[in-house]
Formats: structure tokens, C-alpha cells, sequence
């Protein structure tokens, strides 16, 4: 008897109402919780579609992360302090990696929401999961890294594998460069990695002529990409790169600052590239994961990946919101700072405005570079 095809599926948590990096941190916004408030209040989150993320136990991780740190980021949490030889080995109690009271409980829903993913989408023929609190790029075996405390990207990658697929696809079109994902596959050549992200950018690694060793394509991109310039480089490289890998599956990564509203990168896109992207990369492998990362306007992140899942689901998006998700929106705040108000028509709307732009020479280039591989 054939597996029927699977979802979608949308896959969240309560874990992430109320959970924060701390009052100055970046992650101090909701992100995911506002997602599912926005997706209930448009009616797209019916039974059917929900899941509760499960929360990975400890020994689920050490596929990528060693013993001795996730016992370390354990510990942190339930002693809510670290002395200075875990601070330096591992990287937590840092001003990017703080302590709080969620540290492994939080990341570790992330990480046992996409291996569950994984392991659904292996054993169907066909599928689509969305986890929006997956995306976590950075996390390195043995420390933490860059706001991520575990590399749930890598997870799910190693859980499609272990559940029996081996061509797979990692698309990442975060502000940020995904460090932790790329060295954990170089070399691998049923893994192709696409990375679409800010030149000269933390973590200043990614560069357009690192391959992975052959497994990689990277994209830094100028300051002010545009959705013109971002359509360029789907049409240039991803989806031909994608279409000739014909992957059994692939994860996206859709990291929300690219966004112009995003404070901490200078990328100028609209939600409509990243509604672009999806509809576009969906056809392209019979299994698709789509996760969160990045993103610190709580607006924006959350408008657009609410904008995601509706596509990846098939619901329609209206030009203007109804009031119940209005004033979801209306009732987010940057929790401190003195960030700028949000615009009326991001309280009232989904979609942005098209952000295009003039197509320049440093991406007609980059792009013509990589076609010669």
C-alpha cells in the first residue's frame, strides 16, 4: 500500500510565548508565538495541520554536538549560571549566547521538531513541513554560536539521511551565512549547499569562491539587495542549481533578515521574495522542510513567515487583514529599545510592497561566476 503524501504540516510550540534572550538581546521579540497567533487568527492553523513540537532529549543531539557540550548547555540551564572554563570552551553566558531559563529547553523543541519532520517526510512520498522555530545555522558541535545554541539545520539533515534518503538540498537565504551547516558536509556529493547571504557580514565566512569542497554554492550579495536582484539570483542560481541536482528532498532556511526592516542587516527585501522563493523551489523535490533562523523585526519576521505558511498551504492571503490578525500585529512591541514604530500597512497587511531595483553589476557578475562550475 503506497504512503499517502504528507501535509502540510505546520509545527510550533508554546515554549516560544513569553521565552527571551534577555532584555537587550536581538531575541528578545517574538517571533514564532506571534506566527501561530497571526495563523489562528486567519484560521490556517486548523487540527488537522498542528503539531506540538516535541523537545529533543539530550542524547538525540550528539549525531552533530558533543556529550560534553550538551551536557554543559544543560546544566546552564538548570543552574542558570556557568563558570569561566564552560563560558570560554563553550561559548554560553555571552553576550550573543546568554543565559536563560529556556536555553536547551527552547533550542531543543527546534531541534525535536525538525528531526520529527525528517523522519515523517523520509517515510512519505511526498510532503511539506514547516518549522519556523527550526533554522538555527550557526550552532558548532561543541559551542555555541551566533544566537544558536543547538544546529537543528544539521539535525534534520542527518535525520532525512538516517531515515533513508541520501540526495538532499540545503537552501539558505538568511542575511547570515550558515557556518555551522557548511563545514558539517563539505565534501559530500549528494549534499548541495546554496547560500544567499550580506557580504561582509558576521560571520565573515562564506565567501563566492568557497565550495565546500565542491558541495557549496555562495552568494554574498552587496548592501541593498532588491527583490529584483534577489529574483536574478533565483532564476541564475538556485532553482537551475536545484533542478539539476533533482535532491529527494530539501530543507529551506528562510532566515527573515534579508528584510529591509531588519535591524541587524542592510539587505532590502520584500516579503514577496521570500513568497517568490518558496513557490518557486517547492515543485523541485517531492519533500520539502522549511524552517525559520533569523529575523529580529517582530513584525516583519512575523509577517513574513506567516506569508510562507500560507503559500506552502494554499491559503489565500488577502490584501488586507481581518481585525482579529490586525491586532495581533498591533499588539507586538520591540520589548524595549528605541527602535522606530512600525508602518500602518505592516499592522493591516501580509504582503509588502514589491521592492524592486536595479539589477547591479556585482550580482550579474557573482552569478556569471558560478554558472562556470
Amino acid at each position: 500500500m503506497t504512503e499517502p503524501i504528507l501535509g502540510p504540516l505546520f509545527f510550533g510550540s508554546d515554549i516560544y510565548r513569553g521565552s527571551s534572550y534577555g532584555k537587550t538581546h536581538p531575541l528578545r521579540v517574538p517571533r514564532v508565538s506571534t506566527v501561530m497567533d497571526l495563523c489562528r487568527a486567519m484560521d490556517w492553523l486548523p487540527p488537522g495541520m498542528y503539531r506540538t513540537s516535541p523537545r529533543a532529549k539530550p542524547a538525540a543531539l550528539l549525531s552533530f554536538h558533543t556529550a560534553d557540550y550538551i551536557a554543559a548547555l544543560h546544566r546552564a540551564q538548570d543552574q542558570g549560571a556557568v563558570d569561566p572554563a564552560t563560558r570560554e570552551r563553550h561559548a554560553l553566558g555571552t553576550l550573543s549566547n546568554p543565559l536563560f531559563p529556556e536555553m536547551f529547553d527552547r533550542p531543543a523543541t527546534g531541534a525535536g521538531g525538525v528531526m520529527l519532520a525528517a523522519e515523517l517526510l523520509a517515510h512519505a512520498p511526498a510532503g511539506a513541513i514547516h518549522v519556523p522555530g527550526g533554522g538555527t545555522h550557526h550552532g558548532m558541535p561543541d559551542r555555541a554560536n551566533g544566537f544558536c545554541y543547538l544546529n537543528d539545520p544539521v539535525l534534520a539533515l542527518q535525520a532525512l539521511r538516517r531515515n533513508g534518503l541520501r540526495r538532499l538540498a540545503y537552501v539558505d537565504i538568511d542575511a547570515h551565512h550558515p557556518d555551522g551547516v557548511e563545514p558539517a558536509f563539505a565534501n559530500d556529493p549528494d549534499l548541495r549547499m546554496i547560500s544567499v547571504h550580506e557580504e561582509n557580514r558576521w560571520p565573515f565566512s562564506g565567501a563566492l569562491d568557497d565550495t565546500a569542497g565542491g558541495s557549496a554554492f555562495n552568494m554574498p550579495v552587496p548592501r541593498g539587495l532588491n527583490d529584483t536582484e534577489f529574483r536574478a539570483i533565483l532564476d541564475g542560481l538556485i532553482l537551475p542549481r536545484l533542478a539539476a541536482f533533482k535532491p529527494q528532498a530539501i530543507v529551506l532556511q528562510a532566515g527573515a533578515d534579508a528584510l529591509l526592516e531588519d535591524p541587524l542587516s542592510r539587505l532590502s527585501l520584500s516579503n514577496n521574495a521570500y513568497v517568490a522563493a518558496l513557490r518557486a523551489i517547492r515543485p523541485l523535490s517531492p519533500r520539502l522542510m522549511l524552517l525559520g533562523g533569523g529575523g529580529y523585526n517582530p513584525w516583519a519576521v512575523g509577517r513574513c513567515w506567516t506569508a510562507l505558511w500560507a503559500t506552502l498551504a494554499g491559503f489565500d492571503i488577502p490584501d488586507h487583514l481581518p481585525d482579529a490578525a490586525a491586532d495581533v500585529l498591533r499588539g507586538l512591541s520591540w520589548n524595549g529599545g528605541a527602535r522606530p514604530p512600525p508602518t500602518e500597512a505592516m499592522l493591516t497587511t501580509l504582503l509588502d510592497p514589491p521592492r524592486e531595483g536595479p539589477l547591479r553589476a556585482e550580482i550579474t557578475d557573482r552569478l556569471r561566476h558560478l554558472a562556470r562550475r
